[in-house]
């Protein structure tokens, strides 16, 4: 069995200084996705998403981003789920993306809202099947009996639609993310990280670099 004390990696694959970032952390962020997208990471839009309640507990879970611009970073849930219960108390998360293929990682901090109705609606509809039903099938985060009966949902669900267009749950939907800080994290070796962080000072950002 390995030690878990000496389990570690070297960082050298690339740099990131002040001089090589955009004045805009939503347009680095856009290089950096495409980059991503271009390295052929698997999940590229997997992040965690970590959440607080009103008393301070945390809770980190993975998402899928759906979406992103200048307003913000888009996921979908169940509005009666744990996050969404954390969201409607304490607005604020963070979000962390982890690109090991590129030893890079990207986190962003803010405070989220729910989209649009309409908006919502779009994107369940560009759903597979599949996942329609299982919105409609799963009460996200409510205890279930077992295996058997979320499947006997599922098929309640399948027969409620049949022949039906499948609508969006009033109970699902999505959220935005609005950045209040991104930070930018690049590996390098001997644990000398690069980090840049951007802080939103009213409708300006300030770039700074943080110790690793």
């Amino acid at each position: 069995m390995h030690d878990i004390a000496t389990i570690r990696k070297d960082y050298q694959l690339r740099s990131l200084d002040e001089s090589d970032v955009s004045a805009d952390p939503l347009i680095q962020f856009r290089q950096w996705w495409t980059e991503a997208i271009d390295s052929n990471i698997e999940e590229v839009n997997a992040m965690t998403l970590a959440t607080a309640n009103e008393n301070g507990k945390p809770s980190a879970r993975i998402v899928l981003l759906k979406g992103f611009d200048e307003k913000g970073f888009i996921f979908f849930s169940n509005y009666d789920s744990n996050k969404a219960s954390d969201l409607k108390k304490n607005p604020q998360a963070c979000l962390v993306f982890y690109w090991k293929e590129l030893e890079r990682q990207v986190r962003i901090c803010g405070v989220t809202s729910k989209i649009s109705e309409a908006d919502s609606t779009i994107y369940f509809q560009s759903r597979p099947h599949g996942s329609k039903i299982s919105a409609w099938a799963s009460a996200q985060s409510r205890m279930v009996k077992n295996r058997a009966a979320l499947e006997s949902n599922a098929r309640k669900a399948e027969s409620k639609f049949k022949g039906l267009d499948i609508i969006c749950p009033p109970f699902w939907g999505g959220y935005i993310v609005q950045p209040a800080s991104i930070e930018f994290w690049q590996g390098r070796a001997n644990r000398l990280h690069d980090r840049i962080l951007y802080t939103r000072n009213k409708n300006e950002w300030e770039i700074t670099r943080l110790a690793p």
